[in-house]
């Protein structure tokens, strides 16, 4: 159980990262709603850097699970979504942007806070082959990958391998007292 020493909007108390997904197939209306809020995430001078690949049908899933590390396919082949998410590294003025991954990182929180309102669920996974994902994917130098996210509904964590299962619940956080650095 989480302890929660102030009082937050629902959807940061309720969300966490399960490894635990259904198969069940999820409406693209959900997920181009879940990119839809992301679109709203603030960024440095409104640029905007982050881009979405959708692997949604079978051939595009199963290209996007050839990209994992195996640890990971463990547990994402069953995700009916697999979402990466991209950022541009150059502004539209061709500068370098050096604040493109953390505006990238700001619109995948807001996508997983409407996932959650919408009673989906959502991990992201660093886990993957860069070099593979770049070539396999035909994704410009321009863009950096985040992260792949793992997206669909709750499913059964006795399903899991039993070392997962230990791990599938919400993870302790770090008292706020602790996260404030003072000069």
């Amino acid at each position: 159980m989480r302890r929660f020493e102030f009082d937050i909007m629902p959807e940061i108390k309720e969300r966490w990262s399960p490894r635990s997904f259904s198969n069940e197939k999820i409406s693209l209306d959900d997920v181009k709603a879940l990119i839809e809020a992301a679109r709203y995430a603030p960024s440095c001078y409104n640029e905007q850097p982050w881009r979405f690949i959708v692997a949604y049908n079978y051939k595009e899933l199963e290209l996007v699970r050839s990209i994992l590390v195996e640890q990971n396919r463990i547990w994402a082949d069953n995700a009916p979504v697999l979402l990466v998410i991209l950022s541009k590294k150059f502004f539209e003025n061709g500068k370098e942007n050096p604040w493109h991954m953390f505006d990238a990182g700001t619109a995948w929180g807001y996508l997983s806070l409407e996932a959650q309102r919408r009673g989906l669920i959502t991990h992201a996974m660093g886990g993957f082959k860069r070099k593979e994902a770049m070539d396999r994917l035909n994704i410009s130098d321009d863009y950096e990958i985040a992260v792949v996210v793992a997206i669909g509904k709750m499913g059964d964590k006795e399903k899991l391998p039993e070392e997962l299962k230990k791990r599938e619940n919400p993870g302790e956080r770090k008292d706020v007292k602790d996260l404030i650095y003072n000069i």
